[in-house]
């Protein structure tokens, strides 16, 4: 008697074990946000006053990279649905490898804007992408597995200001060999990104239209922001995160201008002060999570 083999496989699983999988993503997340954030603390406040930008316009420098988070998240979540979660991502890796060089090239403040744009595109991508395929893969400890993925991307993050201020400490300034530093760890990210295993869409549901745009539209796109205007709860959570980030954002980049300028405090110690207050919010995120999934 033959023994039939069932073949339930989760949905656009990946040909490897979970485990693999995720210390993967983490160890890219680690590098991908080490990277952009160094590419702004403590660095960009004095690169953007280096290059003449106008006081009234440091705020624009300042905003150049979220842009691209409120254009592109929620498209990029969609598009990952059809093409794969995998080649957004590495899409995004692709981002945070590039931008750092361009960097070097610039020699004026409305370059920098572009440069900021460009590389806002690579977080816009990743984070929403990478935390959707942690819920897919992970539906029973999606709150452990994306804070515990949060954390690895706020080491990451955490790191960035002291390393920052270091070089720039050591280098006199040399704002070239700060963004080198910070393309050698958007490469690290594309590297680990390269041994994310591909998917199998075996599991998947029924064939989604032919064209890419008939697929995101039956994927909800077009109702996508609806939906998030529709729902309180989620609204909710978006006002306070919206509210964070806006005080966080502009105390990151206003604050090392005020040590740099007014204080004069050497760029280690500014990237020390910039970074302390990063140092607990890894440990603490993993509990948090685990305490949502009950």
């Amino acid at each position: 008697m033959v023994e039939k083999h069932s073949s339930s496989e989760p949905s656009a699983s990946f040909r490897d074990d979970g485990i693999s999988f995720f210390v993967i993503l983490c160890v890219m997340g680690a590098f991908a946000i080490l990277s952009s954030t160094m590419s702004k603390n403590p660095v960009l406040n004095p690169f953007a006053e280096s290059l003449n930008t106008p006081t009234a316009l440091m705020g624009v420098v300042a905003a150049a990279s979220t842009v691209p988070g409120i254009i592109i998240s929620l498209p990029a979540g969609v598009l990952s649905d059809v093409l794969g979660r995998r080649r957004v991502l590495l899409f995004s890796a692709l981002i945070f490898a590039s931008a750092p060089l361009l960097y070097i090239l610039i020699d004026s403040w409305w370059q920098l804007v572009l440069v900021r744009f460009y590389h806002g595109f690579a977080t816009a991508i990743f984070v929403p992408v990478a935390k959707a395929a942690i819920a897919e893969r992970f539906p029973s400890k999606k709150g452990e597995k994306i804070s515990t993925f949060t954390s690895a991307t706020l080491v990451g993050r955490s790191i960035a200001p002291f390393l920052g201020g270091f070089i720039l400490s050591v280098t006199f300034w040399n704002y070239d060999l700060l963004y080198t530093a910070v393309g050698v760890a958007g490469t690290a990210s594309l590297i680990a990104a390269l041994f994310l295993p591909r998917e199998d869409h075996s599991g998947r549901g029924g064939p989604a239209p032919s064209n890419s745009l008939g697929r995101m539209k039956s994927l909800g796109l077009p109702s996508g922001w609806g939906e998030v205007l529709k729902n309180p709860g989620i609204l909710s959570v978006s006002v306070v995160e919206a509210s964070t980030l806006y005080a966080y954002g502009a105390l990151e980049f206003f604050l090392v201008g005020y040590l740099n300028d007014v204080v004069m405090l050497d760029p280690f110690l500014i990237g020390v002060i910039s970074g302390s207050q990063l140092i607990f919010i890894p440990l603490i995120n993993p509990f948090m999570g685990r305490l949502s999934d009950r």
